[in-house]
């Protein structure tokens, strides 16, 4: 059922509101109306298109992200609250899947999730110590995948950041981390120890 414009042009709002990352394909398919209706909405509203929206995100983000550096993320982070929740996108190709079938290697998926709980603990040095993972569906080369982190407890040095990554609104991996924010690693002869 078809809404007002205004009251779409609202309820536009509202869900960029809540995902920034949303295309203008996306948020056409949601509404039931074309691509270019939705970019005159956008424009009408004073909304960028997603790659602009995703960028200042991500300016506002990257600084904050205390135990790694930004060319450690594996994806793009472009929202991060730090102790509380973050968000990040990984754009998919051809290399980071299995060649006979188009599906991506799982442990892409993985490697998103886990750099982003680990960027939205307080520490300067986290570590991984327990993930319960489940792969729902496969993820073909080429879709962007949306991971969302929160922070649903803390307990000390001990985090539990639940991760929820989808591609175009369907989840495809979900994942509780327990991380371990350390004070800081003792470098010994011959090795490490915490």
């Amino acid at each position: 059922m078809r809404v007002s414009k205004i009251e779409r042009q609202r309820q536009l709002r509202e869900l960029l509101g809540q995902n920034p990352l949303q295309t203008d394909e996306e948020l056409a398919e949601h509404f039931g109306v074309s691509v270019p209706t939705i970019r005159l909405d956008r424009m009408h509203l004073g909304i960028p298109e997603m790659r602009l929206r995703s960028e200042n995100l991500a300016r506002r983000s990257v600084n904050q992200v205390r135990a790694m550096h930004r060319q450690e993320m594996v994806g793009e982070l472009v929202d991060l609250n730090i102790g509380h929740s973050g968000r990040s996108v990984l754009d998919t190709d051809a290399a980071m899947a299995f060649a006979h079938t188009g599906v991506l290697r799982g442990h892409y998926i993985f490697a998103q999730a886990d750099s982003l709980a680990i960027a939205v603990v307080d520490g300067d040095v986290v570590l991984t110590g327990l993930v319960n993972a489940k792969f729902k569906q496969p993820v073909m080369a080429g879709e962007q995948i949306s991971a969302y982190a929160e922070v649903i407890r803390k307990t000390g040095p001990r985090w539990v950041v639940l991760v929820e990554s989808q591609v175009r609104q369907e989840t495809v991996f979900r994942a509780k981390f327990v991380v371990f924010a350390v004070a800081a690693l003792t470098v010994a002869k011959g090795g490490s120890r915490f």
